[in-house]
């Protein structure tokens, strides 16, 4: 695991504006006590993590790697979203921008979204004001379609996440023009506009 590097906390702290003396006042240390963190002759207590982080307004993470990560999505747009997947455990996070996501001790990078291919088509009906989807995809164990995803203009998230041995399909509502996403856990991410 990472730790703190002084150069890390003086990049942050001069980013804020702070000299020393502001940060060590924020966080009720003294002044010589950064000064130390920051020329390497001294580290921060694990207990003072959590603070020196929200002071220098980065996550734990960007903290503990020493790389900051700026969300260029300040619109929250929906179709700039990034799905994030834990190969332990299969966990599936959405974001509606760039973020540092971790599960199971693990950091995980955003997924990038391929067009969909013969092996990975999915259809698309209509069906009584829904969308249906389905994927003719083989739902082993050991190779299946994970989720199915569908982010519209009208700006809604409808995930359905799926198991193996059960049929890679799920309804939707339907609310304008659509981008479809499913997971294959062995090929990745894919889509298609609908």
């Amino acid at each position: 695991m990472n730790y703190i590097t002084g150069s890390t906390i003086r990049i942050l702290r001069e980013k804020k504006r702070y000299t020393q003396k502001q940060l060590a006042e924020r966080l009720s240390v003294s002044d010589k006590t950064i000064s130390k963190w920051e020329t390497g002759k001294g580290l921060p207590d694990v207990s003072m993590v959590e603070p020196l982080a929200k002071e220098l307004q980065v996550s734990v993470a960007e903290l503990l790697s020493g790389e900051q990560i700026i969300n260029r999505n300040a619109a929250a747009n929906l179709l700039r979203a990034r799905f994030y997947v834990c190969p332990l455990c299969g966990n599936v996070i959405h974001a509606l921008g760039e973020g540092v996501y971790s599960c199971c001790g693990i950091t995980l990078p955003p997924l990038e979204a391929e067009e969909i291919d013969e092996v990975h088509n999915i259809q698309a009906e209509q069906i009584d004001g829904e969308l249906y989807l389905s994927i003719d995809h083989p739902m082993t164990k050991d190779h299946y379609i994970s989720f199915l995803a569908s982010i519209n203009s009208a700006g809604y998230l409808q995930m359905i996440k799926l198991y193996p041995e059960q049929a890679a399909e799920g309804r939707f509502q339907m609310r304008g023009k659509s981008v479809v996403y499913g997971y294959c856990n062995k090929h990745g991410l894919f889509k298609t506009k609908i």
